[in-house]
């Protein structure tokens, strides 16, 4: 009982002395208030306008009928595209692409117009700046949906004069096919991807502001030879009082950034704030784990912002949002799965954007809770035999004895 009490108490101890650190410390509040309150909204307000629209494109008409020139005025009239203008031939229109002047050009061949009056195959070719993806999206949709109705539209004119049925089917009515869009309901990259960036930033906000706390604590260990900060006697004691520190430090900062920030700027949000917290708890235990282990090799605050250029560009690699897990080779994908980032992204996705509750992301949830205990553990062997050794110093080499000697 009376053990019980001093964990508790060293536990309590803990707390208070890590909160007392934070508060001295400027760099630590900035960094914890800065990343998690303004990160987001400047992420948001870059991928703001959602859809990439109006890509300037130069038209090529060897043609020059009243069908190419109707083509031209309909993909025109699309949010995607916008025909910027005609050029004689195809190396002036490539100049124009070579100067950034457009990103596409439509070529129309000669007898266009002919050939598709007699049902003969007219390709159209469209040339595209391949260097952002979202560009050659815009221009495939609206090409695409532009030929389709066009020639549904000829098709049905020439058709309906022989047999309605046939009519019926050339329009598509027959077997109609409705695109409904689930979670992203507007199509747009920003509530596609800030949902994953959300948990990406919580996820380095845990890891690095722990990272933080024990690079200061070494800078003053190596000042004066021993920690002013002196830990619970506990070795999980001592992680326990820093991880209810920093859950009380972020907690308000995390309901913001799931909850406000889709909120602020319309992302979708068809998911129960309660259970995306639920959701959320093993991987801020696993962010803990991980900033213990962070912390023993952290000798200066200022190897954590290095470490954070680093490591978020890794994370954000292995999160599938950039590319799909399960086309992954076999050991990245081994360390996606190490990452509670990853799960936590595939999961709170499915909450948020499609409305799942705790059943349905079942699977990911189980694989946070797994990532929390094989972190945990890391960090416990990582705190007792690299870290206390060094923070305590010569000066406390008999109290990391006695350490031991408590968790034995």
């Amino acid at each position: 009982m009376r053990k019980i009490r001093q964990y508790f108490k060293g536990v309590f101890e803990v707390y208070c002395r890590e909160f007392k650190l934070v508060l001295h410390d400027q760099g630590l509040i900035l960094f914890i208030t800065f990343l998690p309150l303004v990160y987001p909204v400047i992420y948001s307000l870059i991928y703001n306008p959602e859809l990439v629209k109006d890509v300037p494109m130069v038209v090529v008409d060897h043609d020059r009928t009243p069908l190419s020139r109707e083509l031209v005025r309909n993909i025109d009239a699309c949010d995607e595209a916008w025909v910027r203008g005609y050029a004689a031939d195809l190396s002036e229109a490539r100049r124009a692409m070579d100067s950034h002047k457009c990103f596409a050009i439509l070529e129309i061949p000669e007898g266009f117009e002919r050939k598709v009056g007699r049902t003969e195959t007219a390709p159209a070719v469209m040339y595209c700046d391949m260097t952002l993806l979202l560009r050659y999206r815009g221009f495939l949709v609206a090409t695409t949906e532009v030929m389709q109705a066009m020639g549904s539209e000829l098709m049905a004119e020439d058709i309906n004069r022989i047999a309605p049925l046939a009519a019926t089917v050339a329009t598509g009515d027959l077997l109609p096919i409705d695109n409904i869009s689930m979670g992203n309901i507007r199509n747009g990259f920003d509530s596609f991807i800030m949902p994953g960036v959300l948990i990406l930033i919580l996820h380095q906000c845990i890891v690095l502001a722990l990272g933080m706390a024990g690079g200061a604590r070494r800078e003053k260990t190596s000042l004066i030879g021993y920690d002013p900060h002196n830990n619970s006697r506990f070795v999980s004691a001592t992680m326990l009082g820093q991880s209810l520190c920093y859950f009380t430090l972020l907690i308000l900062p995390s309901i913001y950034m799931i909850h406000y920030v889709p909120l602020m700027f319309r992302f979708p949000m068809a998911g129960n704030l309660l259970e995306e917290l639920a959701f959320l708890l093993p991987m801020a235990i696993a962010c803990f784990g991980i900033g213990f282990v962070f912390q023993g090799f952290v000798t200066e605050r200022e190897s954590v912002f290095v470490s954070w250029v680093v490591t978020s560009l890794i994370l954000l690699l292995l999160s599938g949002l950039i590319w799909p897990r399960y086309d992954m080779y076999g050991v990245w994908k081994a360390l996606s799965d190490m990452c509670p980032s990853t799960w936590a992204v595939e999961g709170f996705i499915k909450m948020n954007s499609n409305g799942a509750d705790l059943s349905q992301v079942r699977h990911e949830y189980i694989m946070l809770w797994l990532n929390a205990a094989g972190w945990m553990a890391v960090a416990y062997c990582v705190q007792r035999w690299k870290v206390l050794p060094s923070i305590y110093g010569k000066k406390g080499l008999s109290v990391h004895k006695e350490v031991l000697q408590c968790e034995s």
